[in-house]
């Protein structure tokens, strides 16, 4: 599970990231990482990459302690427990993990997220739930494993209808490497 894997990582709030350490990151990254809408929306916009959705799981699964703080639920809720990783013409560009509190999920909202054909942010506005994004917090893994080195952020995506989910992406090299390519023609700055 990514946020358990991510549990001892400092996180910093995209404002407070951005006055620190944006300054010191590439353009690509320092756009990227702080962006509030639905993020495969943006790529495919600002970049032409088109995500594909790869459920590897789907589950009811408790709520651990810092996903029940961020998520203002009772610590080991039960929620809906989601882990995709994106890809953009066969390669992975980054996972994600939502974490989704049962008691204020639709009946649609579940059948679409059981589908597991498309991001939760898409899933959302489809549905015509304006969406608001909130504790967007940024950190560059520093845990040995699978992850370090790698940038990942976490939010709140919040709906009208009351539903709400803990979204926390980690993304490869191979994804900043792509959004280079199409920012630079290949070049890195």
């Amino acid at each position: 599970m990514i946020d358990r894997l991510l549990g001892q990582e400092v996180w910093q709030l995209s404002q407070q990231w951005l006055a620190e350490e944006g300054r010191r990151v590439d353009s690509v990254v320092r756009h990227v990482l702080p962006v509030t809408s639905a993020l495969t929306r943006f790529l495919e916009q600002k970049y032409g990459l088109r995500m594909e959705v790869r459920l590897h799981d789907q589950s009811m699964d408790a709520a651990g302690a810092v996903e029940a703080e961020l998520l203002d639920i009772a610590p080991h809720e039960r929620c809906l427990r989601r882990k995709v990783s994106l890809k953009c013409r066969g390669d992975i560009m980054f996972d994600a993990e939502s974490v989704l509190p049962l008691d204020v999920l639709p009946v649609s909202l579940m059948r679409a997220l059981e589908a597991g054909e498309r991001p939760l942010a898409d899933i959302l506005s489809d549905q015509g739930l304006m969406l608001s994004r909130s504790n967007l917090s940024i950190t560059r893994v520093q845990t040995p494993g699978i992850y370090q080195g790698c940038w990942a952020r976490r939010s709140v995506l919040q709906a009208e209808s009351g539903a709400k989910a803990l979204v926390t992406e980690v993304f490869l090299d191979a994804f900043w490497r792509k959004l280079h390519h199409k920012a630079y023609g290949g070049l890195r700055f």
